[in-house]
């Protein structure tokens, strides 16, 4: 691969002289390759704010709202998941790319990683295209042994490989959240019903018998091993900050998405997601059981009567276009027994985890990821653990037709509005999964704006989907799927800067917390309410709160209470002054990012030279880019010697074709990855003594291109000429 990046960064180096600003159509798209294995330590790097070994102040606590360290300091988390979807990609790496891929996500600033579909079979599954112009893919390699026809077995080679990977994360400071039930493939020596039908039995899991047994097992030979690197049992290992329990997982989805059908049989239609008729009938069952010692004799036989069924045959199921006319004793029932089903399923499995395996993390029994749905019903049972989770994704390939669209110039529908949805006062919020997927012209937004909120709105923890390490001689330097971050050119440059943001704090905590509360009538009717409400199914709730205060829910079943509207306002500014948030009729937005350690200008900068931070400014061609400017010494910006700018834009893979929609790639494109780089000029403002700043461009592995760029004085301090060489990063000298 280190043919691959000299060859590219020489590309780089030819860029053309710039010109007159222009339009970014006179922008060539560049040659920059990420490449993790030539990296080496450099001073760009945000390894400075990891404190490893990871668990060496014991074990993570949630208490008073947020996670804490042993000693009592506050933890927060700056990760990615961990997958294995891509081709040259691997879910357990080797120990060689064990050790480079630690040391790649410590540079990164990643202090926390989602081992995420460990219980996957070891052999790899057919490569699949996902759709025209899509990426070729096949599915991660976990632990479990593929070559025998149960999924009970692990492959003692792979959960070594497993141990020698968590010490070299341990080892440079990185904490890991384990997750169970993710994507296991059932088989026939399972002893499950309807083993071929049931797919990774989302839902199931919650009530068949015989699948919450296989659960406890897995979760018993997982953190029941002992690494023998370490020396210790993952249940006794500080180093694991989380225990998972189901990924999007629920019941109550089920229901609200019309999925408790029981019409999956051999043969059939099979419409998305579904009920087969034996799981059906033993939910069916459940719930009369649970009639008959929770409701009246006489509101039984009601429901019999609405339900239209004889006294002598069980109480149905409504289906979901039934739920905005049915009675409300029809309604609450059904909820209040599948509440039910996924409380006990999850107290029951952490008294499993704690009390029986002895794990000493905290527990995370679910999470929010379906924001067009009511997400106050599913907020009983996740409030039941010890940390409220949630996914999310701007625009996700499955479900967007339109897609391509810039998060900046809709705040209302933002991906901090969605998110901000579950917290709730008393209970540590992490954000699990969250994406700008792979391709959008706008990628560039994503990291500098979810660190900046989620900074505002004090939230304890954010894990990116996804990060694939490499296999060593068999990968290619391009984006290979929607999700891979990994060799981003984008997502990599702003990561370390995203991490200063959210990890070091430089964006305060919202001034003032405003809350709302639920009455068990609200949640009732929001579970029925129409899409048309989403994300909060909560009228009269002003979205816009969250881009200016905290938000949480203070309590679910009690007296109701709204927070008033904010009044209308353009920018939408926080109540720290930190951040700003401006868009002219739903066009030309941009978020800026104004603190004594961090600063940014995010979105149609050139269309909004006016808007400038203490110590940043721009004059670029560009229709579209995100610039970032951290300190890298601690020190405020006007005072800092050593400082990271980032400039970063569009990218894409070669040969890469948009349909005539705009929308999606008909051409998914090949190696190498290209950039369309930040051209023009970069003012540094108010740098307080300085007599000279030097801007050092970067490849995709860190390394210096050429000399340093010489900045030029002007009357507000400083102006860095950018562009050429094609790069996404500058490390910045300030001379004093």
């Amino acid at each position: 691969m280190k043919r691959f990046a000299c060859l590219f960064t020489a590309a780089a180096l030819a860029g053309t002289a710039l010109t007159s600003p222009a339009s970014a159509q006179d922008i060539p798209m560049q040659p920059f390759p990420v490449d993790h294995e030539a990296r080496v330590d450099s001073g760009a790097d945000a390894r400075f704010l990891l404190d490893g070994p990871a668990g060496k102040y014991g074990f993570i606590k949630a208490r008073d709202g947020h996670l804490y360290r042993g000693d009592g300091k506050r933890f927060r988390c700056w990760g990615v998941n961990l997958t294995g979807w891509t081709i040259g990609g691997e879910e357990i790496p080797s120990h060689k790319d064990a050790e480079t891929y630690a040391n790649a996500l410590a540079r990164l600033g990643v202090n926390c990683v989602r081992m995420h579909f460990l219980d996957r079979p070891d052999t790899p599954d057919q490569m699949r295209n996902e759709g025209t112009g899509g990426p070729v893919t096949h599915g991660p390699r976990g632990l479990i042994r593929g070559d025998v026809n149960n999924s009970r077995e692990i492959n003692p080679e792979r959960m070594e490989r497993l141990d020698y990977w968590f010490a070299q994360l341990k080892k440079n400071g990185i904490y890991v959240n384990f997750n169970l039930n993710v994507g296991r493939v059932f088989k026939s020596g399972d002893g499950v019903p309807d083993v071929d039908l049931i797919n990774n039995a989302k839902a199931f899991t919650y009530f068949g018998p015989e699948l919450v047994a296989l659960q406890k097992e897995y979760a018993k030979q997982l953190l029941g091993h002992t690494n023998q690197y370490t020396g210790l049992r993952y249940a006794d290992d500080p180093a694991v900050m989380t225990v998972e329990v189901v990924n999007e997982n629920s019941v109550l989805e089920f229901w609200m998405r019309n999925w408790l059908r029981g019409e999956r049989v051999k043969g059939g239609a099979n419409y998305q997601l579904d009920m087969t008729p034996h799981y059906q009938a033993l939910l069916v069952s459940m719930y009369n059981s649970w009639l008959a010692k929770n409701r009246t004799a006489a509101q039984v036989a009601e429901l019999h009567r609405i339900a239209g069924v004889t006294a002598d045959k069980p109480v149905p199921f409504m289906r979901r276009g039934d739920h905005p006319d049915a009675p409300r004793l029809r309604l609450d029932a059904e909820l209040a027994f599948l509440t039910q089903v996924e409380i006990d399923f999850h107290a029951d499995m952490k008294h499993f985890l704690k009390d029986e395996l002895g794990v000493k993390s905290p527990i995370v029994p679910m999470a929010d990821h379906t924001y067009f749905i009511a997400n106050q019903p599913l907020m009983r049972t996740a409030l039941k653990g010890d940390i409220v989770d949630a996914h999310v994704y701007w625009q996700h390939p499955a479900i967007y037709g339109r897609r391509n669209e810039p998060m900046v110039n809709s705040p209302e529908l933002s991906i901090i509005q969605k998110l901000a949805r579950s917290t709730a006062v008393g209970k540590p919020f992490t954000v699990s999964e969250v994406n700008h997927p792979f391709p959008s012209e706008y990628g560039s937004e994503m990291i500098p704006i979810l660190a900046s909120y989620a900074a505002l709105q004090d939230w304890d923890g954010i894990f990116f989907y996804t990060f694939e390490t490499k296999i060593s001689g068999e990968w290619k330097p391009a984006i290979a799927d929607h999700f891979d971050m990994t060799l981003d050119p984008v997502k990599m440059a702003q990561m370390p800067a995203g991490a200063m943001i959210f990890l070091r704090g430089d964006v305060s905590a919202a001034k003032t917390v405003l809350t709302r509360s639920y009455s068990t009538d609200q949640i009732s009717e929001a579970s029925r309410l129409p899409r048309a409400e989403m994300p909060y199914y909560t009228p009269g709730f002003d979205k816009m709160i969250p881009l200016v205060h905290g938000s949480r829910v203070s309590c679910l079943d009690c007296k109701p209470s709204l927070p008033a509207p904010l009044p209308p306002a353009n920018p939408i500014v926080s109540d720290t002054k930190e951040l700003s948030w401006k868009t002219s009729d739903g066009k030309d937005g941009i978020v800026s990012v104004d603190t004594p350690r961090s600063q940014a200008l995010v979105g149609f900068v050139r269309d909004n030279a006016k808007v400038q931070t203490r110590n940043l400014s721009a004059e670029i061609k560009n229709d579209f880019a995100t610039i970032t400017l951290s300190s890298l010494d601690g020190k405020p910006i006007n005072l800092s010697n050593r400082l990271l700018l980032t400039t970063t834009s569009r990218t894409e893979n070669t040969g890469a074709k948009w349909d005539e929609r705009g929308a999606m790639l008909t051409e998914w494109g090949t190696a190498p990855t290209l950039i369309e780089p930040v051209t023009g000029w970069i003012q540094l403002k108010d740098l307080e003594g300085a007599i000279g700043v030097f801007a050092q461009p970067l490849d995709g592995a860190a390394r210096p291109i050429g000399k340093e760029i010489s900045g030029k004085m002007i009357e507000p301090g400083w102006e860095i000429r950018v562009g050429a060489p094609a790069t996404t990063s500058y490390l910045i000298r300030v001379e004093r």
